[in-house]
This record gives C-alpha cells, sequence and structure tokens, in this order.
C-alpha cells in the first residue's frame, strides 16, 4: 500500500457513521457549510439519483430535487467531514443503476415508486439478526 492509498483509507468514516442507502432513495444530507467565519448546517433533501466509487475513499453520491419548477443536483462526497450525517427518508424502487432519465420528467411522473413494506421489513428484520448474531466480547 503506497502513500496515497494510506491517505484517502485514513480520511474515510466508520462503516456505522454511512447508513445504507441506494439509488432510487429519498435522503436528507446534512452538509456543513463556512461562510466567514461561521458554520451552519444545511439541510438538502433529495432522490439519490447516482453513486460511485462504491464504499472507496473518494466515492460520491448525487441527489436531485426540484425546487421552484427548477432541477437541483448536488454532488456529495460520501466520507467528506462536510456531510454531518444522511438520513434514509423514503426507500425507492428501481430496476437502473442510474436515474439519468429523472432529469427529462418532470411532475408525477418524476416521481419513484416506494419499496412495498414487506421488502422494508425484511431489510429491517435481517439487520436486526446480524446484530443479534454478533458475539460480545
Amino acid at each position: 500500500m503506497n502513500a496515497v492509498e494510506k491517505y484517502s483509507n485514513a480520511q474515510r468514516k466508520a462503516g456505522a457513521d454511512i447508513p445504507k442507502f441506494n439509488v432510487g432513495d429519498t435522503v436528507r444530507v446534512h452538509f456543513r457549510i463556512v461562510e466567514g467565519e461561521k458554520e451552519r448546517i444545511q439541510v438538502f433533501e433529495g432522490v439519490v439519483i447516482a453513486r460511485k466509487g462504491k464504499e472507496s475513499a473518494n466515492a460520491t453520491f448525487t441527489v436531485r430535487r426540484v425546487s421552484f419548477n427548477e432541477g437541483i443536483e448536488r454532488v456529495f462526497p460520501l466520507h467528506s467531514p462536510r456531510v454531518e450525517k444522511i438520513q434514509v427518508t423514503r426507500e425507492g424502487s428501481v430496476c437502473r443503476a442510474k436515474l439519468y432519465y429523472l432529469r427529462d420528467r418532470s411532475g408525477k411522473a418524476a416521481r419513484v415508486k416506494a419499496k412495498g413494506r414487506a421488502a422494508i421489513a425484511k431489510d429491517a428484520a435481517r439487520e436486526t439478526a446480524e446484530t443479534t448474531e454478533t458475539p460480545e466480547q
């Protein structure tokens, strides 16, 4: 492992800090903004239309929302210290890796179908089973 890889791996966030989310999910990204000497947290909520880099140190995800009939897309680095937290508000059911086709749609046509409740319940049950099976030391 060379010096660049060591440095980039040191900058990564812990796995517990990043929730599991996929393309099509609606997320709220709490992003720290510096204005002069002051810092504040701005919330950006929208649909994840792309993820790049999987879980690497330079992984990014793109969030799209429509505000005042104008589409806004923002690319966030997954492991950035400025990303305070990511909340998944709704899980979407899509069959594509990238949802760039949403750029051409507006109104109800631009919605993403929500995942069925049974699928969400299975995921939640699987996550609780994984955490309870972990041996305590």
